[in-house]
């Protein structure tokens, strides 16, 4: 019998991902594309609301916008870049999430400070905001270091 290579989650680890979420301001999001029956990745832009939940503002004319529309079960990579080194061994995290079309003035606010560029298309039509609701997560922080993780690891009730 083979010996399991995910560690029990440490406080360390929960750090280290609530960290790394608190810093996002990119993720690569993958989806269930009803039209070919495949996974559809796309890089956006992606930052926690107050709650701590990611959220990302997206075009409804994208691919990833439709196809959450019509499955709102999605996964989010989060990663770390470091300075120097193999990437394979930066952190990351994986996070199987639930995608909820969301409002809120404050919303815009908070989006803009951490991305201006967006004040040219954040109040176009087709854009809306989507929370991300983590439902589960994995974090490979380095190597020999992996960590199931829980919303409440992550610091979501």
């Amino acid at each position: 019998m083979s010996k399991d290579p995910i560690r029990a989650t440490t406080d360390d680890a929960r750090l280290s991902a609530r960290q790394m979420l608190g810093a996002m301001r990119h993720a690569v999001l993958a989806v269930n594309d009803s039209a070919s029956g495949h996974p559809h990745l796309s890089k956006i832009a992606c930052q926690i609301d107050a709650d701590g939940a990611p959220v990302a503002l997206l075009s409804g004319l994208a691919v990833h916008s439709r196809a959450l529309a019509a499955d709102p079960r999605a996964a989010l990579l989060v990663e770390t870049q470091g300075e120097r080194g193999d990437p394979m061994t930066w952190p990351r995290l994986s996070l199987q999430v639930t995608a909820a079309v969301i409002e809120g003035a404050d919303l815009r606010d908070r989006w803009l400070q951490a991305h201006p560029k967006a004040a040219v298309f954040i109040d176009l039509p087709d854009f809306r905001f989507w929370r991300l609701r983590p439902q589960a997560g994995f974090l490979n922080a380095g190597f020999g270091a992996a960590f199931r993780l829980t919303p409440a690891d992550l610091g979501l009730a």
